[in-house]
């Protein structure tokens, strides 16, 4: 069987981040959502998704197919469902299509003409950006259960001081040096070739991919996830760094979510509360105005290869876009546009060029290379939002 994921209609309330990948890369809690299905099914995926991000994501269609709505994450009853699907038959969880069977021969799908199967258990859907950190911890525990599944952890290193063991795991090549490791709340996972620095103190449920590194001294609290070859030191608390993202010196980031390719600025700082406590609003593209997310804290939301100068400060409910570069003083504006340049004082537009020497630097550092398809998909965006760089 053929499994192919589709971005659904959630795509547009969770930008920036799907600028620049389809929903089922994003990551919530240790894995993708792509990840998670993929190690669920046992198979690899293809996508559905914006036409310019087909030439890296692309989408392989055969004769038989079952197309997954990527929001959702997956469960053991639910991928049980799913590879039971015939002919006609869709698993809806409400109004929502989770998943559908197809056949390549078939021009539209109709769903008045498909056999309607709801689905009755709980599942964690991604549908808006916040949702990525609100819903982290219960994503950290699902993946830890998922991966640890009849695996062994290596030791806990002498001198490590830990709470609670059975719920700390930690992968092949991971170093820590006198850490204090408290699993008491949620689990730990320390991934593969992680570094943990002298005095971090780290409190579950927490998740470290392959290659992310603590600075010494850090203070993470639960609900934070580092993603591959994060470097994060300060104190952060209830957030999600999707990968290659530095956050590598003392400030605050809370209940915020930062895209890859970014870096934070020495001592920058998010407010995730209001001075009056009410709901914090964030920037919605899709209705082009400011939404209630119903939460008292949130933070900062950034795309893809952005990033702040020194003692950068952003207001509580931040939403920054994709390759924007701020700095100065005082609080930035609550919404900046992608391909922005500046700061309170105000902004100019980030050139693509310099963009792409950017990232090419950047990236070259991790042995990866800023190509044609990168660029391509960085002009895209830099044309589609062009509309909201009114300076």
């Amino acid at each position: 069987m053929n499994y192919i994921l589709f971005d659904g209609a959630v795509r547009n309330a969770l930008l920036p981040f799907t600028y620049t990948r389809p929903v089922a890369d994003i990551r919530v809690g240790i894995l993708t959502l792509r990840e998670k299905w993929e190690k669920h099914l046992g198979l690899t995926t293809t996508t559905i998704t914006e036409e310019y991000l087909e030439e890296k994501y692309p989408m392989v269609e055969m004769e038989r197919n079952i197309l997954i709505n990527a929001s959702f994450c997956p469960t053991k009853e639910l991928v049980r469902k799913i590879k039971n699907l015939s002919e006609n038959e869709a698993i809806f969880k409400g109004d929502d299509v989770i998943a559908f069977y197809t056949l390549d021969t078939q021009e539209e799908v109709d769903f008045d003409t498909y056999q309607h199967i709801e689905f009755e258990s709980p599942l964690l859907q991604i549908k808006n950006t916040w949702d990525i950190f609100a819903l982290n911890e219960k994503a950290i525990q699902q993946d830890f259960d998922l991966i640890t599944e009849g695996r062994t952890s290596e030791p806990i290193p002498e001198g490590t001081r830990y709470i609670n063991k059975e719920n700390i795991f930690i992968e092949e090549g991971a170093e820590i040096t006198f850490a204090i490791l408290n699993a008491s709340s949620g689990p730990i996972y320390i991934g593969k070739n992680a570094t943990i620095l002298e005095n971090s103190a780290v409190k579950g449920p927490f998740a470290m991919c392959e290659d992310a590194v603590l600075k010494m001294g850090a203070k993470i609290y639960g609900g934070t996830t580092l993603g591959p070859f994060c470097k994060v030191g300060g104190e952060v608390s209830n957030s999600v760094l999707f990968g290659y993202s530095s956050k590598g010196h003392d400030g605050y980031l809370g209940n915020s979510v930062i895209g890859e390719w970014c870096n934070l600025g020495a001592d920058t700082n998010n407010s995730n509360l209001k001075n009056n406590y009410a709901d914090v609003k964030l920037w919605n593209y899709e209705t082009g105005r400011f939404t209630n997310t119903g939460l008292q804290f949130c933070g900062l939301m950034m795309g893809d290869h952005s990033k702040c100068g020194i003692n950068t400060m952003f207001n509580t409910g931040t939403v920054v876009g994709v390759s924007a570069n701020l700095f100065g003083s005082g609080f930035p504006r609550n919404f900046i546009p992608s391909f922005s340049w500046g700061g309170a004082a105000g902004f100019t537009e980030y050139k693509t060029n310099k963009v792409a020497e950017v990232a090419t630097m950047v990236m070259k550092r991790r042995n990866l290379i800023f190509d044609e398809k990168e660029q391509k998909i960085l002009e895209h965006v830099f044309n589609e939002t062009k509309q909201y760089r009114n300076y």
